[in-house]
């Protein structure tokens, strides 16, 4: 048993005592609480309309994770998968947090001894016996030139958290954590959203550029009517330049359409962190819109406050900087520190573990930086200002949360309408092209009205596709602004393999991969 006066034993009790108060002392600096969120009972389309089943929405349950599959599109599905196996931005969210991890772990190692070293030395050496200092010694002291020394010993150095700043750093740490994988999740949300928007939109100038051809077929047609008309003098020439007119404006919506084609299918080539064009073999098919579904799963608006990762980003940045006052409190008091070492040294390797050969040093003390005080009190209320703006951020990013979703309902519904309008319109516009066309034929109508009602044949199909693209593309940004679609069924981790594999060949991650 280790003697109650022995320095091995002593060093212990100081050890012990500098690790447990920690555990007893308070700490400085406000405890997070949840900011107050903005609360809104009920979603509105803020148009005269209602949200439930009669507008296709329904509170009743919770918005669908993988709402994308609700639009039944395969060719949607794999692209939405393969974006979270491949998309570039989402793995460089993934390795942030392993960063985040690594950090906390520094901070948590500040709670154990943050100075600490083992020390082994060697040591011999000859003094020179010309030396007149030493000459002049020796007539009184005999001693041997030759001194040889050996020690072992480990060194150690705690600043005792009295105060709390270190427990403050790793609250911090931890805070930044999760904001970091709320981060992710966020990329997810965003990610998916805009697959699926620029699905929309390359499969829209898909059909502009069909609506384009099939109306320049019957542009053509009209225009050979109107030839055959001047050769046998019922038309005239203005006739048919009128029809060239039309038609080859016609013709030349098709090389503008192709051109976005491109450009959307290249937009698609980066979501999936793909060569520009790598994805066109894909798409190559020319597909309808996806249908919007029936009913649309919205839940209520405290379902999505707790959903959407983009809040809890502000919330847990919040967190961190709310520990970070108290970091900055506690040096307006004094840092209490003790360092020791303990260890044998001897003259020789045979009497090192000798009871005579130990060797132990305990040195406690304090620092103050009083006079500092007003730069240290400046610090503190920086901390403390930068912490409010982060809860008025939270609340703003509440705020935002409400109107992204509202703005895509109410834009939605009013799509919606349009688009009835617009079918309405198109079949109206292809009846009026039959009648004029046979009354050109007959003589009874001029051909600017042929013109005429190919140009609103035309638009009106133009617009009733723009308006099925807009159910779309809004009913995505209600999902996105749901915070649908951040629990990839298809990733474990946070980390890429690819990725994953290159950090373990430069570091030694441990379990934290």
């Amino acid at each position: 048993m280790t003697s109650p006066r022995s320095p091995g034993y002593r060093l212990r009790q100081v050890t012990f005592a500098a690790m447990f108060l920690p555990l007893t002392a308070c700490m400085v600096g406000p405890d997070f609480e949840r900011p107050d969120a903005p609360i809104l009972d009920n979603w509105s389309a803020g148009a005269g309309l209602p949200i439930d089943r009669r507008t296709g929405f329904t509170t009743r349950s919770e918005a669908v994770a993988e709402w994308w599959k609700l639009f039944h599109d395969e060719t949607l599905n794999q692209l939405v998968l393969d974006a979270y196996r491949q998309n570039v931005g989402v793995q460089a969210a993934g390795v942030r947090i392993y960063q985040a991890r690594a950090q906390l772990g520094i901070a948590t190692g500040e709670l154990f001894p943050q100075q600490q070293q083992i020390v082994g030395a060697y040591k011999k050496e000859k003094f020179a016996t010309n030396e007149p200092v030493l000459n002049r010694i020796r007539k009184f002291i005999p001693f041997d030139p030759k001194i040889t020394r050996v020690e072992v010993g480990f060194d150690a150095g705690w600043e005792i958290d009295l105060w709390g700043k270190i427990r403050r750093n790793v609250q911090s740490a931890e805070a930044n954590l999760a904001s970091n994988i709320a981060s992710y999740d966020d990329a997810l949300v965003t990610l998916t959203g805009d697959v699926a928007a620029t699905y929309v939109t390359i499969r829209e100038l898909q059909q502009l550029i069909a609506i384009a051809r099939r109306n320049a077929k019957l542009q053509k047609e009209n225009l050979r009517i109107a030839q055959l008309q001047l050769k046998e003098g019922t038309a005239t020439e203005l006739d048919v330049d009128e029809g060239n007119i039309i038609y080859n404006n016609t013709l030349a919506l098709i090389p503008e359409f192709q051109s976005q084609l491109a450009q959307a299918e290249n937009a698609m080539s980066i979501l999936l962190s793909e060569p520009p064009g790598a994805v066109r073999a894909r798409l190559a098919k020319p597909a309808g819109l996806p249908k919007v579904p029936a009913t649309v799963a919205i839940g209520v608006p405290a379902d999505m406050l707790r959903r959407r990762p983009d809040i809890r980003v502000a919330e847990y940045e919040a967190a961190a900087q709310s520990a970070q006052i108290g970091v900055a409190k506690a040096d307006l008091y004094p840092s209490f520190s003790i360092s020791g070492a303990i260890g044998v040294k001897a003259s020789n390797f045979a009497d090192l573990f000798s009871p005579a050969s130990v060797t132990h040093l305990i040195s406690p003390g304090f620092t103050w930086d009083f006079l500092n005080y007003g730069r240290i009190l400046n610090n503190v209320r920086v901390q403390d200002a930068t912490f409010e703006e982060l809860l008025l951020n939270y609340r703003n990013t509440v705020l935002s949360a409400y109107a992204e979703v509202e703005n895509g309902l109410v834009a939605f519904l009013k799509a919606k309408q349009e688009g009835l309008y617009y079918a309405k319109s198109v079949n109206a516009a292809r009846h009026a092209v039959e009648l004029v066309v046979n009354q050109y034929k007959n003589g009874t109508a001029d051909f600017d009205r042929v013109v005429d009602v190919q140009k609103d044949l035309l638009n009106a199909e133009k617009r009733k596709l723009a308006a099925r693209a807009d159910e779309l593309t809004d009913i995505i940004a209600v999902y996105k602004g749901l915070a649908g679609g951040w629990i990839p069924p298809n990733v474990e981790g946070f980390a890429f393999d690819s990725s994953a594999e290159r950090m373990r060949e430069r570091t030694n991650w441990g379990g934290l991969l």
